[in-house]
């Protein structure tokens, strides 16, 4: 395996009220589950953003000798600020790798799995941008080349890496990842998930 993961854990969670990255899952907290997915990938480095509730947070990630950790000082902005503080510090390990996969961690049905194959149809079709698809749109975990890693860098505001997906939608591969549009916003979605 030649791809990095990052995870976009930076977020204050607004609209919950509390820290979405500290809900329980099935035995884990969210960003316990979106590290140990990602570490069981095969991917190499492991970023992991964080910003609001940075210190929180940190204090639930266990395998901290296998990661990275990143501090986004500016993760009010959205999260473009994220994306862009997770290219920079993958761009510092001077690591030689295809690229990278964009991952949040409120999306609790994303297993190793599923991030392995986005790399493989990378491998697979040589196509620079391989996102899953689930409902009608396109989203994360993505994987981008590292030849896209100039225009992740240039985003701005909260439109995530959308922009980039939808600029290369000729050179997209889709992966099917039907639970992909279960996240957690509000208290409502999370109480759906665990009934």
């Amino acid at each position: 395996m030649n791809f990095a993961i990052i995870i976009l854990a930076a977020g204050p969670s607004s609209r919950l009220g509390k820290p979405k990255q500290l809900l329980n899952f099935n035995g884990l907290k969210l960003i316990r589950h979106a590290i140990t997915e990602a570490l069981s990938s095969g991917a190499a480095p492991i970023i992991v953003v964080l910003g609001a509730n940075r210190e929180l947070i940190a204090n639930e990630i266990s395998f901290k000798d296998k990661i990275t950790i990143s501090i986004n000082e500016t993760w009010k902005e959205g999260m473009a600020s994220s994306i862009r503080k997770g290219i920079a510090r993958l761009q510092k390990t001077n690591t030689i790798i295809d690229g990278a996969i964009l991952m949040v961690c409120d999306q609790p049905h994303v297993h190793s799995s599923l991030l392995k194959s986005l790399y493989w149809q990378h491998q697979h079709t040589g196509k620079p941008v391989i996102a899953c698809s689930y409902e009608t749109t396109l989203g994360t975990p993505a994987f981008f080349h590292r030849s896209l890693f100039p225009e992740l860098l240039l985003l701005e505001g909260d439109a995530g890496a959308k922009k980039v997906i939808m600029r290369h939608k000729n050179e997209i591969v889709s992966v099917d990842f039907p639970l992909g549009n279960i996240d957690i916003d509000t208290m409502a979605d999370y109480e759906s998930l665990i009934d």
